[in-house]
């Protein structure tokens, strides 16, 4: 019977240790992700550019979800970021004023930074628009 016990240790054991050695590269991810409401990509020097959308978590508007916005110029130079927090309804909205900007091609990058508690396990996911602007004469 005390050999049985030995046994039975030893392959629980063995069995113990294969489950924790098939855990160990697995981890959790949270996938939040900005949509953008039918933004625009033609505006005139001097207009706002309005960027609306909601943040989509399995297929339903997220609230409490830090996005993070970045307006950057055809050269890579950062014009502009700030970080928004999505309403109770899961929406956003950020505007960007283009009264001193030269026309040219610009491009809007937001990311969401997920809520607090899955931050660490965010897979921070973004959309980008891309937008000319022009000159008001053309």
């Amino acid at each position: 019977m005390k050999l049985r016990t030995q046994y039975t240790k030893a392959w629980l054991l063995i069995l113990v240790s294969f489950l924790l050695g098939m855990t160990t590269g697995v981890s959790a991810t949270h996938i939040s992700r900005p949509v953008l409401v039918e933004p625009g990509t033609h505006y005139r020097v001097g207009e706002k550019v309005v960027v609306d959308g909601w943040v989509d978590y399995n297929a339903q508007p997220t609230a409490d979800v830090l996005l993070y916005l970045m307006v950057t110029a055809k050269d890579g130079a950062v014009l502009d970021e700030q970080s928004y927090v999505s309403d109770k309804q899961g929406h956003f909205h950020f505007e960007f004023d283009t009264r001193n900007q030269p026309p040219g091609l610009y491009t809007i990058t937001v990311t969401s930074h997920c809520l607090e508690v899955h931050r660490s396990i965010c897979s921070f996911n973004s959309e980008t628009v891309i937008f000319e602007l022009v000159n008001p004469q053309e």
